[in-house]
């Protein structure tokens, strides 16, 4: 059965009292109001910065169930755990706590709906119903085994590169039958080649990774009618948030449940869309009403988050851009203080200044939870991490899911996974001989190609290792090892899901990873003994979730939805707002949070905009809205700060202030420093002026670098070759030259670093 035609929860009369649909409205403004009580049909909320969204779309949530909507009818998608999370606790304090129909209420991430949906409709979707989801590692094991099948030379074909292409030809719904005959060129085809070979290694492992998961139902969904009319008639009502970051796929699946009755309402902001790199599709947003004729449009512009001169400055920058919708920003917030802009004389002047507002806000009241540094690639943080910790200041850096990043925590999941998967051979080829067991490489080897040859999992091979050619010692081992995951596998399905702890347990303990070191000292062995006693806490608090429509609950079910949850964190979830520190992020990372204080550190052109984004107008305006989404996670305090010179692999090198600082209206800022396009002669820098950031700089030395290199000498440099000196600055103890090159035109470069030699 697909889905019940029927509610499939018996309620008690009592059971079925809606909550009050007047008490719903109550706080919210005109606009907001609007949107909530909208009825049926297409909607659209283009929600700007801190204009309570969150709070429209489970308010909405809550008004379709007090309309007598069922729960289990109603479908909300959004992007990470930690929205959605957030969003089905709001609205399951608003809903009745004797409602049972609260139980088939969706609120999930994209990926994890479309991990259940493929799970439950298996059959259907053509795929097995206890897959694995391979994350970014996973995928760059396999991709490698692809490459080398396909025949492609690993130089010129980097796993990580393939794997970008092939998840783009994903994102777009291209099968790899697809991807080989729109292939234009040679290059396009030999990626065909392996993407052909790297879904065979997922099927082999009987694994998807997280772009097959959305491909799969969006095709599925697409071809199989049957599937979509029960989807259709399940999802009466279909919630998106944060809409400007769908791609082709997301699209799709919301189109073909949504499509037939249209009762689908979209919430984001275009001038929020910042992962095209990811496949996301802003025409998904700015042709809405295309897709769904008669659609209304609300518009939520009144920010609740940020003072005027913050909102202000923002929304002078994002009218730059052209592709947008247009609406009024507002605040009832007080003015507060001007956007501050910094210049610096380089990226430790930049730094410094850093730790000095820093510690100013700090003694102004602002907790340190509430400060964060933006920075448009993560190279940026090492100088300001530095001068942090000079000014003893708490900072901590978000980078993803690093616990589960971890050598012995991926460990412990590659053992759970071969479990849970017996084909899964990368986890198997990546624990086999963890902690070692004396299975070495060739020994592995002669397994693999025996598994090639009989197109079996490599765990099943292991099994005849004599067969192919391993010692008789060796295969002793590797029976052991396969008769101990074998033993593992048949508590599956007789194992209580509330055991789950115990389980990972065992595995700890007998797979030999609790007492395995790898040389580490002590303290590094502990850590390591902390790092997999808490992977068994966390599948200690797992609780499968309840699905009445589902298979019986049970070890196997418990084992395959917490490998699932691990898989499917998201970077932004890392983020711990309670940490009594500084927050170091990207600025792709901060999209979605909110900080009293925010300094955007970088703001250069070449990096913000970042210098790929010279190809196109459309590559432009993403920066743009990069930078506008930065400025908008301040609540009070924004200062965006940018250097005259930054070193750029290892040499001094001139720095522009980033076009998007000169689009700042000015009656909204206060402008910092050094001014714009400063030039400094012997004197050195005009009163007021910082100083550059000295370092043991020898001011002696670089006047006589300075009589070495006069203007009109011609000289020779090690990258850019042969160019003619047009001017010599003093600044304080630093020496620069503005040197025309005949390949590459004028560049100003610090001759203590510069490596200049006379022509």
């Amino acid at each position: 059965m697909l889905f019940p035609p029927e509610e499939p929860i018996p309620e008690a009369p009592s059971a079925r009292r809606a909550p009050d649909a007047a008490s719903l409205l109550d706080g919210l403004t005109p606009d907001q109001r609007a949107a909530v009580e909208h009825g049926d049909g297409p909607l659209l909320v283009l929600a700007g910065p801190g204009s309570g969204k969150t709070r429209v779309i489970t308010r909405r949530i809550a008004h379709l169930v007090a309309r007598g909507v069922a729960p289990w009818q109603i479908l909300a998608l959004t992007f990470t755990n930690k929205a959605a999370g957030e969003m089905k606790l709001r609205v399951e304090s608003m809903l009745p706590p004797e409602a049972a129909g609260r139980r088939g209420l969706v609120v999930s991430t994209f990926h994890a709906f479309c991990a259940m949906f493929l799970r439950r409709h298996a059959l259907e979707c053509g795929v097995d119903p206890d897959f694995v989801i391979f994350d970014a590692d996973d995928q760059k094991r396999a991709m490698k085994v692809a490459i080398a099948e396909a025949g492609l030379d690993e130089k010129n074909f980097q796993p990580a590169a393939v794997l970008s292409k092939v998840s783009a030809a994903k994102n777009q719904l291209l099968l790899p039958d697809d991807f080989r005959e729109s292939a234009g060129d040679y290059a396009s085809r030999q990626v065909a080649k392996a993407y052909e070979a790297y879904q065979a290694t997922l099927a082999r492992s009987r694994a998807l990774d997280f772009d097959d998961l959305l491909m799969r139902v969006a095709t599925s969904l697409g071809s199989v009618d049957s599937l979509r009319e029960a989807a259709a008639a399940r999802y009466r009502h279909v919630l998106i948030d944060e809409y400007q970051d769908t791609n082709r796929a997301q699209f799709a699946i919301a189109r073909h449940i949504a499509g037939g009755h249209r009762n689908i309402c979209v919430v984001g902001d275009p001038d929020q869309s910042i992962y095209r790199w990811r496949g996301a599709d802003i025409r998904n947003i700015l042709e809405f009403e295309e897709g769904f004729p008669g659609a209304r449009t609300v518009a939520l512009g009144e920010n609740f988050r940020s003072t005027a001169h913050v909102v202000a400055a923002a929304d002078g920058l994002i009218r730059h851009n052209k592709r947008r919708r247009s609406k009024p920003l507002y605040t009832n917030q007080g003015d507060g203080e001007k956007v501050r802009v910094v210049r610096a004389s380089d990226e430790h002047a930049e730094a410094a200044k850093v730790a000095e507002a820093v510690l100013e806000a700090q003694r102004d009241g602002v907790p340190w939870r509430e400060m964060a540094v933006l920075y448009r690639m993560n190279a940026l943080s090492r100088v300001v991490e530095d001068a942090l910790r000079r000014s003893d200041i708490p900072y901590r850096i978000v980078r993803g899911t690093a616990f589960y990043e971890r050598k012995e925590v991926k460990d412990l999941i590659a053992y759970l996974r071969l479990v849970a998967n017996p084909a899964d051979d990368v986890a198997c080829a990546r624990i086999v001989n963890v902690p070692p067991r004396g299975i070495g490489d060739s020994s592995m080897a002669r397994v693999e190609r025996i598994a090639g040859e009989r197109k079996i999992p490599v765990l099943e091979a292991l099994r005849l290792a004599r067969e192919a050619g391993v010692a008789d010692r060796t295969a002793r081992k590797v029976d052991e090892f396969a008769g101990m995951v074998a033993r593992w596998r048949g508590l599956l399905d007789t194992g209580d899901p509330d055991a789950l702890a115990a389980f990972a347990e065992m595995v700890l303990e007998e797979g030999g990873l609790r007492g395995f070191d790898d040389g580490a000292d002590g303290d590094e062995a502990e850590q390591r003994r902390r790092n997999l006693d808490e992977v068994v806490n966390a599948a200690g608090e797992y609780r499968l979730p309840d699905d009445p429509e589902g298979p019986p609950p049970t070890l196997r079910r418990a084992l395959l939805g917490f490998l699932q949850s691990v898989a499917l964190v998201a970077d932004s979830d890392a983020f711990d707002p309670e940490a009594g520190a500084v927050t170091l992020m990207t600025l792709h990372a901060a999209k979605g949070l909110e900080f009293e204080f925010v300094s955007v550190i970088g703001c250069e052109e070449g990096l913000l905009p970042h210098a790929r984004a010279r190809e196109g107008t459309e590559d432009i305006e993403e920066e743009r809205r990069l930078c506008f989404v930065g400025m908008t996670r301040a609540k009070r305090r924004l200062v965006l700060m940018h250097a005259a010179h930054r070193a750029v692999r290892g040499m001094r090198m001139a720095a522009m202030e980033s076009a998007f600082l000169r689009e700042l209206p000015e009656a909204n800022v206060e402008r910092i420093g050094l001014p714009t396009g400063w030039e400094v002669g012997e004197d050195g820098p005009a009163d007021g002026v910082d100083e550059p950031y000295v370092d043991e700089f020898d001011a002696p030395r670089g006047r006589g670098l300075a009589a070495q290199f006069p203007a009109g000498t011609t000289v020779r440099h090690p990258l850019f070759g042969v160019g003619v000196v047009q001017a010599v600055m003093m600044a304080g103890s630093v020496t620069r030259a503005r040197v025309a090159f005949r390949t590459v035109g004028v560049k100003t470069l610090v001759l203590e670093y510069a490596k200049l030699q006379r022509a």
